[in-house]
């Protein structure tokens, strides 16, 4: 099972100075989020938008990193788990960019994937966008600090999931940036320069 890419390079035609990973939501494909990487005005990175491995059971288009459909809840979200860990520590030798300068991020159901990943590895910074948290399990290495974005009329999760999130983080010693903003389950203008903010604070470490 391979993971299948958008990737947009530096505008500037320079090598990346960074790579900036976006993890799609439940139901949706890579291409959702694309849109974005202009917006964030930051010329000097790669982005890159993979495709979830699992077709969504109800969106001919979708796809998703593990089901959330009752009768099958969790279903796969080990082998996306194992794929995208993979896949991160692959990029050092096809980009040329060690994890220290990769930024994991997601929204919805890709922010618990980054969340998930990402507190498990040498990461520059994860960013939660609108999402939640699967239980953690104990944690054996310094985790990344993280920035976590969230509506207050998020009816699809609920701001409480961004709440616990963000307790459950500090509890463990990591750093975490928290923004509440007056949105549903959504990614509106005024969040792109706290995530810019984010990125290039995480980067010039």
């Amino acid at each position: 099972m391979a993971l299948e890419i958008i990737s947009v390079p530096p505008t500037t035609g320079e090598p990346p100075k960074g790579i900036i990973v976006v993890l799609h939501g439940w139901g949706a494909n890579s291409q959702d989020l694309a849109s974005l990487s202009p917006l964030l005005n930051l010329p000097e990175y790669q982005f890159l938008f993979p495709n979830a491995p699992f077709a969504h059971p109800y969106v001919s288009t979708g796809r998703m990193w593990y089901n959330l459909a009752q009768e099958y809840q969790g279903q796969g979200l080990a082998e996306s788990r194992q794929l995208l860990i993979a896949w991160l520590q692959s990029l050092e030798s096809s980009i040329g960019l060690p994890l220290s300068r990769t930024i994991l991020s997601g929204f919805s159901q890709g922010a618990a994937m980054t969340l998930d990943v990402g507190l498990t590895l040498p990461l520059a910074g994860l960013i939660s966008l609108s999402g939640y948290m699967h239980p953690l399990t104990k944690l054996d290495r310094t985790s990344p600090p993280v920035l976590l974005v969230h509506g207050r009329q998020d009816s699809v999760v609920p701001i409480q999931a961004a709440v616990s999130a963000q307790q459950s983080l500090r509890s463990l010693g990591i750093a975490v940036q928290y923004h509440e903003f007056n949105m549903a389950h959504e990614i509106r203008p005024e969040v792109l320069p706290v995530i810019r903010s984010f990125v290039l604070e995480v980067m010039s470490r």
